[in-house]
């Protein structure tokens, strides 16, 4: 069976393919060190997810070709290196990257205000030389599996995400209001979904796919709520069907 663009999908449940417009609000997050594994759970998991998140894991085992692989499946590259370093690596780095077509990139705003600008400024023109659409830079706050970070923690992570030209933040669903009531104009990207009844794991920092939307997230990053479930096309389809 092909989906919308023509990539071939397999496993059962396809028919409930939802729209591309719920799809680009699902993330898949592709946790493994086997390329062909990777291949095969993004081509059976298109018809409910947009976007693929490629982490350290998948990057250090296949490299930037898997960023083209999954690009050709038809999925947005979200690319979750969370960059944190000295301005000019960053820089160098971003501008890499940034020519290899990926639609998300993350930096840690732990690096601060001039670290994130240099990250924009090279995500930037590594887009802009290759001819590409200028990805989104993402400030990572705090992660989901940290509930010990004191409240001041996410503001001025937010602060400084703003300050230093990103696009969008990563977050707990907790602190969504927060995002929206400092910076409503950046994206906001949710990690540690887990559906009623999941196993949180340890997203100590978790949230149903209802409340997250509800509270104003942009994007789902979904994970092992589906790749570990026992029926992955089941589970899959309920959260696109909630959000949609």
């Amino acid at each position: 069976m092909s989906d919308n663009n023509g990539s071939e999908t397999t496993g059962s449940g396809n028919d409930g393919a939802v729209s591309e417009d719920v799809r680009r609000r699902l993330a898949l997050v592709l946790d493994t060190d086997d390329l062909v594994e990777a291949q095969r759970l993004a081509m059976q998991m298109r018809p409910w997810f947009g976007v693929a998140k490629v982490g350290l894991e998948l990057f250090s085992a296949a490299g930037p070709d898997v960023i083209a692989d999954l690009r050709d499946i038809g999925y947005q590259v979200f690319l979750d290196l969370k960059l944190f370093d000295i301005p000019t690596t960053v820089n160098r780095a971003t501008r890499v990257l940034g020519a290899l077509g990926v639609e998300y990139l993350t930096l840690h705003a732990t690096g601060g205000v001039d670290m994130l600008k240099a990250g924009v400024e090279g995500l930037y023109h590594g887009a802009e030389g290759a001819g590409l659409d200028v990805p989104v830079s993402l400030a990572v706050t705090v992660l989901t599996s940290d509930d010990t970070a004191p409240p001041h923690i996410v503001p001025n992570r937010v602060r400084v995400a703003l300050e230093g030209g990103c696009g969008g933040l990563i977050l707990a669903a907790s602190d969504l209001q927060t995002a929206r009531e400092l910076a409503p104009r950046l994206r906001r990207v949710v990690p540690g979904i887990r559906p009623v009844g999941s196993p949180i794991h340890d997203q100590a920092r978790s949230a149903t796919p209802q409340e997250a939307i509800a509270n104003g997230a942009d994007l789902l990053v979904i994970g092992r709520a589906v790749t570990q479930a026992e029926d992955p096309f089941a589970a899959a389809a309920a959260i696109a069907s909630a959000i949609g």
